[in-house]
């Protein structure tokens, strides 16, 4: 997992470049190295299972974090980050990474951000105007203490936090809504930090529906399923790479619609070969390397039809990364959003995504019709394999998980 103290930012504005692409080049990679920590952080342990996250959006939030906090807690959102949210340059890299995609064409990104404070506290003015500028942010005042409260109005279709959440880490819930008098966090909370997000893209070149075939995937244990297969003869942009254990594998990636977002799918180049030691060993250099390493090639492309939601409650997950007073009660010190001694007693984050013929919603049975064999170069992910979505302009990861299963939708 990667640590990055708050001086490296300025390590790469002095490299002989522009000011704009310094630190754009600065921030892609703070932004990475947080990515992957968040990431390896939370597949410690769950090696079997699918798994989703969205580093921008968990960046985000905690960044919202940060224009409340003061002193060592302050301190310990910034290393782990590697920024500071008040610098104007760093908050026009994020907002651009963020608020950008839902102006591009054929891509829906809902991305909430709700801190809940207990409506007794007061809360500071200067805090309240600085979080409404940040992104899709809401501070909402409610009742968190009695034992029948209702939740917080929220839009359609918005996800709600973990149900019958616990301090683990793991992923569990149901997706469902909890009844009005069942809890979804303890009795003594003050403050929670809700974040949601969901994507919907359509490729800038759609698979067919009649090409979709129910074909092998080997599964970890080495059994075989039958799943989904799409498919589509098209020129993408992929690539052969090696990790520092000379472990091979290879990258393809495929735009959405205006090419702003494009989805990087790694498979391990050896049949037999774990996905395991590749997602240990990949760090910010091998991404850096796709963006230079990708060659555009005329291929014939097989790639599951997968859905998956994850639900963390990243209490235990952040504080491993560096950030511990925040959830202290006693070391605390949120006193730029109120002096009542706040601290954050959860923090739950919600993703989801799905990915499809045309990349929104499969709408249709699936047709069985016969390929003809071309002479191109194939990538088939009939096997576990990593996946990241990305912005185009910044480097940022939206979205980084692994497929396991690809008919499994549990979370």
């Amino acid at each position: 997992m990667y640590r990055l103290p708050l001086s490296s930012l300025l390590l790469f504005l002095l490299v002989d470049r522009t000011p704009a692409d310094s630190l754009q080049e600065g921030m892609r990679d703070l932004h990475s190295r947080f990515s992957l920590s968040l990431y390896q952080s939370l597949s410690s342990g769950l090696n079997q299972t699918n798994l989703i996250v969205s580093p921008l959006s968990v960046a985000l939030s905690l960044g919202l974090l940060q224009l409340g906090a003061r002193g060592n807690t302050l301190t310990q959102l910034e290393e782990t980050l590697g920024y500071n949210v008040q610098d104007p340059h760093v908050r026009d890299f994020l907002l651009l990474s963020g608020s950008s995609l839902n102006s591009s064409e054929g891509v829906k990104l809902l991305q909430t951000c709700s801190l809940l404070v207990h409506s007794s506290v007061l809360v500071q003015r200067d805090f309240l105007h600085s979080a409404a500028s940040w992104f899709n942010v809401n501070v909402v005042q409610a009742n968190l203490q009695s034992p029948r409260r209702e939740r917080p109005e929220r839009r359609n279709d918005e996800p709600w936090p973990l149900s019958g959440s616990s301090s683990s880490g793991e992923l569990s819930g149901s997706g469902d809504p909890q009844p009005s008098d069942s809890p979804w966090w303890p009795s003594w909370v003050q403050m929670a930090l809700v974040n949601t997000v969901s994507f919907r893209g359509a490729w800038q070149k759609q698979f067919v529906f009649t090409h979709t075939q129910n074909l092998p995937f080997l599964l970890s244990n080495g059994t075989t399923i039958k799943v989904p297969m799409m498919h589509q003869a098209s020129d993408v942009r992929f690539g052969q790479f090696r990790t520092g254990a000379e472990q091979r594998y290879t990258v393809l990636e495929l735009p959405y619609l205006g090419q702003s977002l494009s989805l990087q799918l790694v498979l391990p180049s050896d049949r037999r070969s774990p996905l395991g030691p590749l997602e240990e060993q990949l760090g910010p250099r091998h991404i850096w390397s796709w963006d230079a390493g990708l060659r555009k090639t005329r291929m014939d492309i097989f790639i599951p039809r997968f859905k998956m939601q994850n639900r963390f409650n990243l209490k235990s997950v952040l504080p491993v990364m560096g950030i511990s007073d925040a959830f202290n009660p006693t070391t605390a010190d949120f006193s730029r959003i109120s002096e009542e001694g706040l601290y954050v007693s959860d923090a739950f984050h919600d993703v989801r995504i799905e990915v499809t013929e045309d990349g929104t919603k499969a709408a249709a049975a699936t047709a069985m019709v016969l390929l003809k064999r071309s002479r191109a170069p194939v990538f088939k992910a009939d096997r576990p394999f990593l996946f990241l979505l990305r912005h185009s302009k910044t480097g940022s990861i939206l979205f980084m998980g692994r497929v396991m299963n690809p008919v499994d939708q549990s979370s």
